[in-house]
């Protein structure tokens, strides 16, 4: 065949796909291998398509109340994406421009955690909040293993001092990096790590605590003013110099607009570093995160990685190495977008949304408030004591099946019996769409409230908490 009825031929062939009816096509009206490359070509249409609608069966991101993730941004910030959707951000020598931006970033984050010297710090952005307390982890143990060199100790068995509500990421740090987890329990009294008891779990081998600006359970604070406290006073009974880091997946978004007046970060000296999730209250699109430390001092050096990388000397303070950029410089539209008084009004509001929620739903018969939403605008609700044929699940199931995803779980440890339910509001969650959610969830507790008998299924009890 010649190259020129070849060509004629490609060209036929393409014109036929491209006028085949949508869902009549090759692919779309026949099955694919679902494990195994296909064996042809398709339209580029008919690839979009198929994966299109296999995308539809996921629900809806703005009615999925259980997640933290941003799932709306503005059109600008969507042309933003889509323009820098192609750069790598580790290669800092082809795009200085982003690199630049983010250290800008990490920068303006420091200054509103009230860094004591803008000259003498460090940060970076990350994947998302989770790597961002594993490098806080990190040079928190790598603080320890230097000073108990310098003092000719042994630097086996460090332990970290957590919250047994602590996010599972904090879990997953202790197993990666051979740390032991001391685990403080939650009790009803002691719903966050307040420092009560925390001398039972302090010792030479400590390397840190931890505390959780907005605990995934509840949405409550964890006090780190009254954690350092209880910190100081170890220190003057024992000798004991240990730190905190702060885990603000959320909170650090939040506080410095809402609850300016609390202390939590730098302003409290025991403080040695901070992390915070972008693509939470920072309200970017996943995945970013970022981490500030104190000082120079108080992040090791030895973490710090110089790499010759595409024609320059890079230094590289990560866990990951080739990530998207374009969230950086969503972080910075916002941050120039929305300043702080943007960023007020928009947390203000979602705060305000919680507490009205979490208002309407303690004046249901059935229910009792945990937490109110008025730190992060996050809340959860209890089932009152009572014989009934449904529990949380069962409302969980019954607002799923209406599109919304409000997710029931049992806390952590010594408090599993206890089962609560959920909301985490998100810029998206207007007021016009509460009332639609507040209006399912009366309809459904009526319904369930009315059965004469248990519903008849297998209950999945996994926590829906992280």
């Amino acid at each position: 065949m010649s190259e020129l009825y070849r060509n004629a031929a490609e060209r036929e062939d393409e014109s036929q796909i491209s006028i085949n009816p949508v869902f009549a096509r090759p692919g779309e009206a026949t099955v694919l291998p679902r494990f195994d490359l296909p064996e042809n070509q398709m339209s580029g249409d008919t690839a979009y398509q198929l994966v299109h609608d296999e995308a539809m069966l996921d629900g809806n991101s703005r009615l999925n109340l259980a997640t933290f993730v941003s799932t709306w941004m503005d059109d600008n910030a969507g042309k933003l994406y889509v323009e820098a959707a192609d750069k790598n951000m580790i290669d800092k020598d082809e795009y200085p421009a982003t690199a630049a931006i983010e250290d800008r970033c990490w920068r303006i984050l420091g200054n509103l955690w009230h860094v004591p010297d803008p000259h003498n710090t460090i940060g970076t952005s990350t994947i998302g909040s989770s790597e961002a307390c594993m490098l806080g982890g990190l040079a928190l143990k790598r603080l320890w293993q230097e000073r108990r060199r310098a003092e000719g100790k042994s630097t086996e068995k460090p332990n970290l001092i957590l919250s047994a509500g602590v996010q599972v990421v904090w879990e997953k740090f202790c197993n990666y990096w051979d740390v032991e987890a001391r685990y403080v329990p939650v009790t009803e009294d002691h719903l966050v790590l307040d420092g009560y008891e925390l001398e039972k779990y302090v010792d030479e081998n400590t390397i840190g605590v931890v505390a959780i600006l907005g605990q995934t359970y509840t949405g409550l604070y964890e006090p780190v003013k009254e954690i350092a406290a209880k910190l100081d006073e170890i220190q003057a009974s024992t000798g004991l110099d240990v730190r905190i880091h702060v885990d603000g997946a959320s909170g650090a978004m939040v506080a410095p607009f809402c609850q300016p007046d609390l202390e939590w970060d730098f302003t409290v000296e025991r403080v040695n570093s901070i992390s915070t999730s972008g693509h939470k209250y920072g309200l970017v699109y996943p995945g970013v995160g970022w981490v500030v430390w104190r000082n120079k001092e108080v992040c090791p050096e030895s973490l710090v990685f110089h790499v010759s990388y595409l024609g320059g000397d890079m230094p590289t303070l990560a866990l990951n190495f080739s990530r998207p950029g374009a969230q950086v410089l969503l972080q910075y539209y916002q941050f120039l977008r929305l300043g702080r008084e943007g960023y007020r009004e928009v947390q203000q509001n979602s705060i305000d949304v919680a507490t009205y929620l979490s208002s309407e739903i303690e004046k249901l018969d059935p229910f009792s408030l945990v937490s109110r939403g008025d730190t992060i605008p996050v809340f959860a609700w209890k089932l009152n004591p009572g014989k009934r044929n449904w529990d949380l699940y069962d409302l969980a199931d019954r607002l799923r099946m209406r599109g919304w995803l409000v997710p029931a779980y049992p806390m952590p440890d010594d408090l599993s019996a206890l089962v609560v339910q959920r909301i985490v509001v998100r810029l998206g969650l207007s007021k016009d769409l509460a009332e639609l959610l507040l209006a399912a969830i009366k309809e459904e507790v009526a319904f369930l409230e009315n059965l004469d008998a248990p519903i008849p299924r297998e209950k999945a009890r996994t926590s829906f908490a992280h």
